[in-house]
């Protein structure tokens, strides 16, 4: 079986021909904004998981860059009234030898 010639030079990169591949001074550090939308829309209602077709006329909750849409007032002030620093109980440990339990 006869090898190829792999004598050659496939690429050389200090030729003229890649001039243009220095990189831009905006792309000198890696962006912090990579994907991350300015506005971040939910129309699924947290309440009942349905999701809202046309959230036109439908009441809202904007928090910073996320706009939660609600079905109806009664799921917007449900979720409304969830508390922010819900405590919730642990399973029981009875056998505690220093482990975390969550």
């Amino acid at each position: 079986m006869a090898s190829a010639n792999t004598s050659g030079v496939v690429h050389d990169l200090n030729v003229a021909n890649y001039v243009g591949t220095d990189p831009l001074p905006r792309d000198q550090s890696q962006s912090r904004r990579l994907h991350e939308p300015s506005q971040r829309l939910s129309t699924t209602d947290p309440i009942t998981g349905r999701d809202i077709e046309d959230p036109e006329g439908h009441p809202y909750l904007v928090d910073g860059n996320l706009t939660i849409y609600f079905e109806s007032e009664e799921t917007r002030q449900a979720f409304l009234a969830i508390p922010k620093d819900h405590p919730f109980r642990l399973a029981d440990n009875p056998i505690d030898e220093g482990y975390d339990e969550g």
